[in-house]
């Protein structure tokens, strides 16, 4: 079956069931403390924030968004509860636009983008207008139209971060951006990696996903595919096929026997890796983090539950 026809097919059985990623020690944050600074990777938990904004509210694809971040509030005694309009920690800190599935929303995929905001990150999840949870006109072709909504996000983020009156403005580490998302939302994040896209996207993580049309023909990233073997939505072989598309630096973490998303449920056989690789590779990519690049491969390794097959730099 031809690439084009493999989408189309894969699209059609993403309607019937991309559902949502269920159920998904304190120190100073990392830089020199000031607002606008940027330094290495945090090596502890730090405590999380959460806020709504709205993209284009008045245009024809308001973008809803929810936003986690490392926050200057006391850090919870069982992992990260983000806390509504947390003050944001001092320290300039690199950005992850995720991509939700068809018919769900953010807030599902908070067990994981929760972790990442504590790990550093400022994790900014759009809710897109036609395939969300709530969509009045749902419509699993909107899709190709959603890496757009992604870049739109990142110009409103470039903006946000030069206003004086926002409280996230210079706390946005906007030349290092990665692009995540699971099942349509992998789709939408291979989709962000067009030919001539912006430097300011370093890498991105395809979560039970694959490539649409164009995708991977600009430059260079670094890319992690993460997929269950015995997928009935996205089979891996879409994952695969997209990997092999891949340009640049990539790597492929399976997870045998199981589905479309179990595994980013902590808790469940896998979370414990996929939370672990994901983490250190977004902190390889988007703080230059050399020792987490070594780490993956131990993260990644826990048979029979994992396997890795990596194109990464050692």
């Amino acid at each position: 079956m031809g690439v084009q026809r493999l989408v189309a097919a894969l699209l059609t059985a993403l309607l019937a069931g991309c559902g949502p990623a269920t159920a998904a020690s304190g120190g100073p944050p990392p830089g020199s403390g000031r607002p606008g600074s940027f330094g290495p990777a945090p090596q502890w938990s730090l405590p999380v924030g959460v806020r709504q904004l709205t993209v284009d509210p008045t245009g024809p694809r308001p973008l809803p968004v929810t936003i986690w971040y490392p926050s200057a509030g006391p850090v919870p005694a069982v992992g990260p509860v983000p806390v509504a309009g947390a003050p944001v920690a001092a320290g300039r800190f690199p950005v992850v636009v995720y991509s939700h599935g068809l018919r769900s929303l953010p807030e599902l995929h908070a067990p994981l983008t929760t972790r990442w905001a504590a790990a550093g990150f400022v994790v900014v999840a759009p809710t897109y207008p036609r395939t969300n949870l709530r969509a009045t006109d749902f419509t699993r072709a909107d899709v190709r139209h959603q890496p757009a909504d992604g870049w739109r996000l990142i110009r409103h983020l470039v903006r946000l971060d030069a206003r004086r009156d926002d409280p996230l403005a210079g706390h946005l580490a906007v030349d290092r951006i990665a692009a995540a998302g699971h099942s349509a939302g992998g789709f939408t994040t291979a989709g962000m990696f067009t030919a001539g896209h912006s430097a300011r996207l370093r890498a991105g993580i395809v979560i039970a996903g694959g490539g649409l049309a164009g995708s991977f023909a600009g430059p260079p990233a670094p890319l992690l595919f993460v997929h269950g073997s015995a997928d009935p939505i996205v089979p891996e072989s879409a994952g695969r096929a997209a990997y092999a598309r891949a340009t640049g630096p990539a790597a492929f973490l399976s997870l045998p026997g199981q589905g479309h998303g179990d595994f980013l449920s902590p808790g469940h056989p896998g979370f414990t890796q996929v939370l672990a690789t994901t983490t250190d590779f977004l902190r390889w990519t988007l703080y230059d983090d050399r020792a987490a690049l070594h780490r993956l491969p131990a993260d990644a390794h826990g048979p029979p539950v994992t396997t890795l097959t990596s194109r990464l730099p050692r």
